[in-house]
C-alpha cells in the first residue's frame, strides 16, 4: 500500500525512564553502562548509548507494569544480569532462552523500571 521509501519507523531513538532521584539514576545508570551522560540537567539526564539515547526523567510517568518492555543488545546476558542485580536490580524474568542462540531477561532497575536485556 505505501512505498517501500515512506517507510514510517526509522529505528529506535530514545527510551525515558522515571527517576525520582535523578542523581541516583544517574549513577546507577553510568554505572552499568560504562557511560557518562552527554545531557546533565536537573529536569532529564540523557546517555547516548550507541545512538539510542537512554532518557531520565524525574516527571516521567511512574512505571507500574511491565507493558511493553525495550531490550538493549548485550555481549553476556549472563554477566549484565549478575552486573544488574549486583548494583540494585531485581530479576523480573530470569534469562530464557527465545530460540536458537538468543537470550532475554528482564531486570526492575532501583526505580521501578522494567529495563530488557538481550543477547545473542
Amino acid at each position: 500500500m505505501f512505498p517501500q521509501s515512506n517507510q514510517m519507523f526509522q529505528k529506535l531513538r530514545t527510551i525515558i525512564y522515571h527517576a525520582p532521584d535523578l542523581a541516583q539514576a544517574r549513577e546507577w545508570y553510568a554505572a552499568i553502562t560504562g557511560i557518562q551522560p552527554y545531557f546533565d540537567e536537573p529536569f532529564y539526564v540523557g546517555f547516548d548509548i550507541h545512538g539510542c539515547e537512554l532518557g531520565l526523567d524525574p516527571n516521567s510517568a511512574k512505571p507500574t507494569d511491565p507493558g511493553n518492555v525495550a531490550y538493549w543488545k548485550v555481549a553476556n546476558i549472563k554477566e549484565a544480569v549478575a552486573k544488574c542485580t549486583a548494583t540494585g536490580a531485581t530479576i523480573y524474568s530470569d534469562i530464557n532462552n527465545v530460540g536458537g542462540t538468543i537470550e532475554v531477561a528482564i531486570v526492575i532497575d532501583p526505580f521501578g523500571n522494567h529495563v530488557g536485556l538481550i543477547s545473542e
